[in-house]
């Protein structure tokens, strides 16, 4: 399938379906399709705890399990279907490069280094944090290479592990979006690994005029720099989508520790808790409020509703059930995770409709473009790639 069609696919399905994914269970006590599909909500609803666990480490197969309920999630999971790019084989690493990088950060730089072509060209590394990506594939490659990064301590950084490597590293010290820094593309391999929202979308919005040799970006964080709403880069690309809908594409993650997770369903609930408290006292209506500082996860759930109340205009009443308060935190973030069941069975495809419109872009541009995978998804959830070379 063509980048056009499966766009314009996803986005006939999502746009027709976008009663499922757009209301946030956080935010709604019950999304409008609950009373549409009353036998789906009793599904998910009655999902018990083993199962809704493995439901949120395995999204495909929570998919399959929706899809007899739901057949547009089966549909939707066919046009996601996309093959892994080729790889070629790396020659080993210096174990004294490995010192610096986290492990799992150094799997995914090595698997997206192994799945594109060799550069025959310099290759400039955007949004290089500490450059390792670049200089792995400079090394191999043997090219010279350019690391553009808008921080200066990872600047800094870079030209410390570049220092006696033997290799011709520039360190670019500069704001991707500023329009300055387009200059350093032209004739270069650019690659991004996780280059978040804008930062990756301006490479692909100026690339008719930038006169790169090739591309290769693995997107991150679709919301980053959107604003209110999401700009397209290609002219198909119609689906009309707010930071909410963004901030979708990218809420699966790899488990993350155990405290850490303790700590998130904590605070979830929490603030479950305190919104219903304030619905009692104020009345309905979808309010956000602003991140709670970290320094709050040290008190107990009374003072954090208490400074949380202050900080939002609250006025508490004299004499509280706070024990009452936090079981409804609690009960109501069970019903949370079952029901963005259905939410998250859509994230994929608004993914996928948002990669394609990159890939899109880079065809409208003139160049040969491939969407596919660059490592399992274990490793990373954000494992795709659009690898774009200059058209014949």
């Amino acid at each position: 399938m063509n980048h056009r069609d499966r766009l314009l696919e996803l986005q006939s399905l999502l746009h027709g379906h976008a009663a499922f994914w757009r209301p946030s269970p956080f935010h709604e006590q019950r999304p409008g399709w609950c009373d549409e599909q009353p036998a789906l909500a009793a599904a998910v609803l009655g999902v018990d705890d083993a199962m809704l666990e493995r439901f949120i480490a395995d999204p495909e197969a929570c998919r399959a399990w929706l899809a007899p309920q739901l057949p547009v999630v089966g549909l939707l999971e066919a046009l996601c279907e996309v093959a892994p790019l080729a790889a070629r084989s790396m020659p080993p690493r210096d174990p004294r490069a490995d010192l610096f990088i986290p492990g799992r950060k150094r799997a995914q730089i090595d698997a997206f280094a192994a799945h594109g072509p060799a550069a025959p060209v310099p290759v400039l590394e955007w949004c290089a944090g500490k450059g390792h990506l670049g200089r792995r594939l400079a090394l191999v490659d043997r090219v010279p290479v350019r690391l553009l990064e808008i921080d200066p301590s990872l600047c800094r950084a870079a030209e410390r592990l570049g220092e006696g490597s033997g290799l011709a590293q520039q360190v670019l010290c500069g704001d991707a979006l500023d329009e300055a820094s387009r200059r350093h593309v032209r004739g270069h391999a650019v690659v991004a690994l996780h280059a978040c929202g804008e930062l990756h979308r301006t490479l692909v919005r100026n690339a008719a005029q930038d006169h790169a040799h090739s591309y290769r970006i693995a997107p991150c964080c679709y919301h980053l720099g959107a604003g209110d709403a999401y700009r397209p880069v290609s002219r198909a690309a119609a689906l009309a989508l707010d930071d909410r809908a963004l901030r979708l594409a990218v809420t699966e993650t790899v488990t993350a520790p155990r405290n850490v997770r303790e700590r998130l369903a904590r605070d979830q609930a929490w603030k479950l808790g305190f919104v219903a408290l304030r619905k009692v006292l104020q009345g309905e209506g979808a309010r956000t409020f602003k991140p709670v500082p970290a320094h709050w996860q040290s008190l107990g759930f009374e003072a954090w509703c208490r400074s949380l109340a202050q900080r939002e205009g609250v006025r508490l009443p004299g004499a509280v059930d706070w024990a009452h308060w936090r079981a409804v935190g609690e009960q109501r973030r069970a019903e949370v995770r079952r029901l963005e069941l259905v939410r998250h069975a859509f994230r994929r495809a608004l993914e996928m409709w948002l990669v394609s419109d990159l890939a899109l872009g880079l065809e409208e541009a003139g160049f040969d473009v491939q969407v596919g995978t660059f490592c399992a998804r274990t490793l990373t959830p954000r494992n795709l790639m659009v690898s774009a070379q200059r058209g014949a």
